[in-house]
């Protein structure tokens, strides 16, 4: 989808105030040539954190998201940003490569400057910093400077899950340090969190940008802050109660979005070995003395089915928070369906965030297990972060173990606007799943399912649809293409209109 005035004005439109003034005034972190600050010696005792493999080949040569290069440099212009996000997030860091960063980045420029891989890194650091103390002048020295600048350089532009990255990231710079620069770090990031989490954490545990892979990031760092405070400063006791409630809440949201197989549905932007796993982050919690609440997916709008050795993933929530859809697809009322420990339905995926026609199918609608009309996405979701018209569900019902029922209005722009609305069944035997697309006019109807690599596409179409078998791909990681199957069903007429979908499952 291109841009245009339309979209335009139907994406910003749902901007805050905040976001607006930050787009067009950002200032310039201004930093004292000294910080009068002190590494804090730890009161508590250390748990060990969730570790990472190596991702340095050789000197130059680095593997991230399934991609090798040798780096002419840190920012390497011919390299995906995101790629040189991943270098500079030092998800392992050694001493050599730590010393290597401070001689070749100077303040301020570069990738690694940009407030979401600085607040990744200065947690990796003081991780890093913790586990190997006493460490070197030179290293605290640029972890102070770097904290300074995080906390002039906040995203309240972005707002969502790099907003809260930025506040843990200070919140963890300022328990490091002694002095009144980390004391107003700590300040700062606490304050902040206050705020973010009660917003962006919903009742159910669920981050409000409703993508597990981003659930399973956020919940690893708020595991870290945990870690990190009761290492460093166990008097920070309230604060630490609220963080640990939210984190068990969200290992909760997670667990319960995770198939039989261990791994994350794909709902929104979402792949696999971006985040730790749900197991990794079960053991870590584990080890913090934190356990996930017994409760039900509810305010994120998703819902969790079980028959015996039978598990649906239903998608009525919307699309993300309205100033922040950045990561959502167009995806609204699909599911993802798992059967004897296996996958046999499968959102697409996501491989790259690098804006072309890859990132845009992989947001639509056709790419997911839903339904499409007049070809058409649900939500205009556009360039790479862009949602413009978006879908919100309503009429939303579910016994939470055998239907969950829902509508969406993303179809109301349609010069005849329609309804879209799904009831899905499952069974020991079977799953059920029954489409009304409800008003007036004649339209084109699709219907997508897409099996899992390893699954037959067994599936008894409504007989009026148009039965099509295609051969696709699903991308399970970051640059990552796997061929699967999917099968459309189709139809054009006059609505309204109803259509009865059958999944044996033998």
């Amino acid at each position: 989808m291109t841009s245009s005035i339309g979209t335009v004005f139907h994406t910003v439109r749902y901007l805050r105030p905040v976001q607006v003034y930050r787009r067009l005034y950002r200032p310039r972190p201004s930093l004292p040539i000294v910080l009068d600050v002190s590494v804090r010696e730890p009161l508590g005792t250390w748990t060990q954190p969730i570790s990472r493999p190596s991702n340095q080949i050789a000197n130059n040569r680095f593997r991230f998201l399934n991609q090798e290069h040798t780096i002419e440099s840190w920012n390497d212009e011919e390299l995906p940003k995101l790629w040189l996000y991943n270098l500079h997030y030092f998800d392992y860091p050694t001493a050599d490569l730590i010393e290597r960063w401070i001689r070749e980045n100077p303040t301020g420029m570069g990738n690694g400057w940009e407030p979401y891989p600085l607040s990744i890194r200065i947690v990796n650091w003081i991780k890093w910093a913790i586990t190997h103390a006493p460490i070197n002048q030179a290293v605290l020295n640029s972890l102070q400077l770097q904290s300074e600048y995080l906390s002039q350089s906040l995203e309240y532009h972005l707002g969502g899950n790099h907003l809260l990255a930025n506040a843990v990231a200070l919140t963890i710079a300022g328990l490091h340090f002694n002095g009144e620069p980390a004391q107003r770090w700590t300040q700062l990031g606490t304050n902040l969190l206050a705020g973010e989490l009660d917003e962006q954490i919903l009742s159910d545990g669920g981050h409000y940008e409703r993508s597990p892979m981003y659930q399973a990031v956020l919940l690893e760092s708020l595991l870290d802050l945990i870690n990190v405070s009761q290492t460093l400063n166990p008097l920070l006791e309230v604060n630490r109660c609220s963080w640990r409630k939210c984190a068990g809440n969200m290992l909760g949201w997670l667990l319960k979005m995770t198939h039989p197989d261990g791994q994350i549905a794909f709902f929104n932007d979402c792949a696999f070995d971006v985040a730790p796993e749900p197991s990794e982050l079960l053991a870590y919690a584990s080890r913090l003395g934190i356990e996930p609440p017994e409760s039900p997916l509810s305010s994120s709008g998703y819902r969790r089915l079980s028959a015996d050795e039978t598990l649906a993933l239903f998608d009525a929530g919307p699309v993300g928070p309205d100033h922040q859809p950045g990561h959502a697809h167009a995806d609204t009322l699909s599911f993802e369906l798992s059967h004897r420990g296996r996958r046999v339905l499968v959102n697409s995926g996501t491989s790259t965030y690098e804006k072309g026609l890859d990132r845009q199918w992989q947001r639509g609608t056709a790419a997911h297990n839903t339904v499409r009309i007049d070809r058409l996405d649900q939500s205009e979701v556009w360039s790479a972060f862009r949602v413009a018209r978006r879908a919100f569900p309503f009429d939303i019902r579910s016994d939470g173990k055998s239907f969950a029922e829902a509508a969406h209005d993303g179809y109301s722009r349609l010069s005849d606007p329609v309804v879209h609305r799904r009831r899905l069944e499952i069974s020991r035997t079977e799953v059920i799943v029954t489409d009304q697309i409800e008003g007036r006019g004649r339209h084109i109807i699709e219907l997508f399912f897409h099996f899992h690599p390893s699954a037959q596409p067994n599936i008894a179409l409504d007989p009026k649809l148009t039965k099509d078998v295609k051969p696709s791909h699903w991308y399970p990681q970051f640059n990552t293409s796997v061929p699967n199957t999917t099968v459309v069903g189709t139809w054009t007429g006059e609505t309204p209109v109803q259509f009865k979908t059958v999944i044996p499952l033998s």
